[in-house]
C-alpha cells in the first residue's frame, strides 16, 4: 500500500481482533461467509480477552469498534462495547474470505473431495475453480468500510482469520509472493498496526490474553483442565495453516 493511501484511511492506529472459537473452528471446518456462532469456549474468550484488551491496547471512550456482521464476530465485538460504552458498528465488507465450495466442509474433506485445491491453497499458491473470492478482493472490500469510519485515534476491527490476514498484507505493502510471512491470528487474538510517516508498522501480532489471567474469576482457575483448554485456545494453539495441532483451524489463511 503506497503512502498517499494509508494516508487516507481517518485513524492512524487499527487493531484486529479475531473471532473467539465456533464449533467449526474446533472441528478445522472451514466457515468463510457461513455463519456458525461462538461455541462455549468462544463466549469466554471474548469475556475475558475484552477487558485485557482494553488495558493492553489504552482503549477508551474515543475507542471506535467496527465489526464483521457475521455472528461470530458481532458477538465478540459487543464483549468489547460494553465495557467501553461505545457504539458498535457493523460491515459486511469486513466478513471471512468466502471459501466457496469448501464452505462448510473439513480440511479432511476439502482434502479427499479436491486434492489440487487443496495441495495449492497449503502451498500458499492460487486457488482455481474454488469460486468463492480473490485475495486482492478480500483486501479491497475491507479497506473499503475502513476508509469510511470517523476520525478517532484507534479502532478495534473485530472480523475474521483470512479477512485480517489481508488487510495486515495490504496495510504492509505485502505482494502475492508474500502471503503467510506472519502467522494467522489465533481465535480473539489481536494484532496492532500504526501508521508512522505515512506508512503501516506492524507493532504486535497474535497477541492475547496472558495464560495466567485465563479463566480467572469465573470458575475455571479450579478446574484444570477447563483452564489448559481455554489458555491453548486463547494462544492461538490451533494455528489455521499447515496442519498444526490435532486438527487445525480452517478458516481462510
Amino acid at each position: 500500500m503506497n503512502s498517499d493511501a494509508a494516508l487516507a484511511l481517518p485513524v492512524r492506529r487499527l487493531i484486529l481482533w479475531r473471532h473467539g472459537r465456533t464449533e467449526w473452528n474446533a472441528a478445522g471446518r472451514f466457515q468463510g461467509r457461513m455463519d456458525p456462532p461462538l461455541d462455549e469456549v468462544g463466549r469466554r474468550q471474548a469475556v475475558e480477552a475484552a477487558p485485557h484488551l482494553v488495558a493492553s491496547a489504552s482503549l477508551g471512550a474515543e475507542t471506535v469498534v467496527i465489526s464483521s456482521d457475521l455472528d461470530r464476530a458481532a458477538d465478540t465485538a459487543a464483549a468489547l462495547t460494553r465495557l467501553l460504552g461505545v457504539q458498535l458498528r457493523l460491515d459486511p465488507r469486513l466478513q471471512e474470505h468466502g471459501m466457496g465450495s469448501w464452505e462448510g466442509l473439513t480440511r479432511d474433506e476439502v482434502a479427499d473431495r479436491y486434492p489440487d485445491q487443496y495441495a495449492d491453497w497449503l502451498a500458499g499458491r492460487p486457488v482455481l475453480g474454488r469460486g468463492g473470492e480473490e485475495p486482492e478482493e478480500v483486501a479491497e472490500r475491507a479497506l473499503a468500510a475502513l476508509a469510511e469510519l470517523p476520525p478517532a485515534p484507534v479502532a478495534v476491527v473485530v472480523t475474521h482469520g483470512g479477512t485480517s490476514g489481508r488487510l495486515i498484507e495490504r496495510l504492509l505493502g505485502l505482494g502475492p509472493g508474500q502471503r503467510r510471512l506472519f502467522g494467522p491470528l489465533g481465535n480473539c487474538a489481536w494484532s496492532e498496526l500504526r501508521e508512522q510517516s505515512g506508512a503501516w508498522r506492524l507493532m504486535r501480532h497474535n497477541a492475547s490474553v496472558p495464560t495466567a489471567v485465563v479463566g480467572a474469576g469465573n470458575g475455571a482457575g479450579t478446574d484444570g483442565g477447563a483452564a489448559r483448554e481455554s489458555a491453548a485456545v486463547a494462544s492461538g494453539a490451533n494455528p489455521e495453516e499447515g496442519g498444526a495441532g490435532p486438527i487445525g483451524d480452517a478458516d481462510a489463511v
